[in-house]
């Protein structure tokens, strides 16, 4: 169960790491892929935007919330 644990934890960081790098490049918002990450990272990332102050335009969210998805993912296996 902790391996299962770990894994969702990194796929979820994977999916974190796609949507910035999404960020970086030019692509079309309509695109499903898009999409599914939108809808897989926005309800995570928009709570951490409205506790965090504006920095220059630079969105800090998926740092944050790579770090915390790694922290719940440790603090979950440890129970186990």
């Amino acid at each position: 169960m902790a391996e299962f644990i770990l894994m969702l934890g990194r796929l979820y960081q994977f999916i974190l790491l796609a949507r910035v790098l999404m960020s970086w490049v030019q692509i079309n918002p309509y695109h499903p892929v898009v999409q599914v990450l939108l809808q897989l990272t926005e309800p995570v990332l928009q709570p951490i935007r409205q506790v965090l102050p504006q920095t220059m335009g630079l969105d800090f969210s998926p740092v944050i919330a790579m770090i915390l998805v790694q922290l719940v993912t440790q603090v979950i296996v440890a129970a186990l």
